[in-house]
């Protein structure tokens, strides 16, 4: 049964945030706080993990198409082939936010996303999930956990997300209420800006 671990954002614990990382390190899947909804993550590295995440989801993970959880976008060029600097300016002005930026994949990504031809890259602003992947050293996955109910698409309660996911997850952070309007996902992929879904992030970045 999953671990409720209570974080306060104001002012994460170390001890907790430790806590979780050895989790992640073990191979373990969490559900933690972002600026939009909750996510369910694991270490990007850790491939039992990575395909627990995939069976969760009902996809392939070859085919998945899960964000990357970055404090910073100091190891970009790791996940990321070379891009422009009018890309990098729109990445700079918008994150830390509430976006997922579809991006070139490098030959470096981990072996389950070697085939990817693109990466989403999220830096949330949201100051435990910056601490978990700072303190984790590399990014973790994440994808968001939808509600089976579609008038509420995502679940907001801490409480009941652990009641529903205390069976399939390690550790279900409690930072709140979370919030129920997904990322704005916008594909620079190609070059050219193309917004793919407008969510929670301002289009005024643009």
């Amino acid at each position: 049964m999953a671990e409720y671990v209570r974080i306060y954002e104001e002012n994460p614990n170390p001890r907790d945030i430790d806590k979780v990382v050895k989790v992640l390190r073990s191979g373990g899947l969490i559900i933690y706080p972002t600026d939009t909804v909750y996510g369910l993550g694991c270490d990007i590295t850790n491939i039992k993990a990575l395909e627990r995440v995939a069976k969760i989801k009902g996809v392939k993970l070859e085919k998945s198409n899960f964000s990357f959880i970055c404090n910073d976008l100091s190891n970009l060029s790791d996940y990321v082939k070379q891009i422009d600097n009018a890309t990098f300016k729109l990445l700079k002005r918008a994150l830390p936010g509430a976006y997922t930026f579809i991006l070139p994949g490098a030959k470096s990504l981990p072996n389950p996303f070697k085939k990817k031809k693109t990466v989403g890259i999220r830096v949330p602003d949201n100051s435990i999930a910056q601490e978990i992947v700072y303190q984790l050293g590399n990014p973790i996955i994440s994808t968001s956990i939808r509600d089976e109910d579609e008038v509420i698409e995502y679940t907001t309660d801490p409480e009941l997300i652990y009641e529903k996911w205390k069976d399939k997850v390690d550790v279900v952070i409690d930072a709140g209420y979370g919030g129920n309007e997904a990322s704005t996902v916008i594909d620079v992929s190609q070059g050219e800006v193309e917004v793919v879904r407008e969510g929670k992030g301002s289009l005024d970045i643009l």
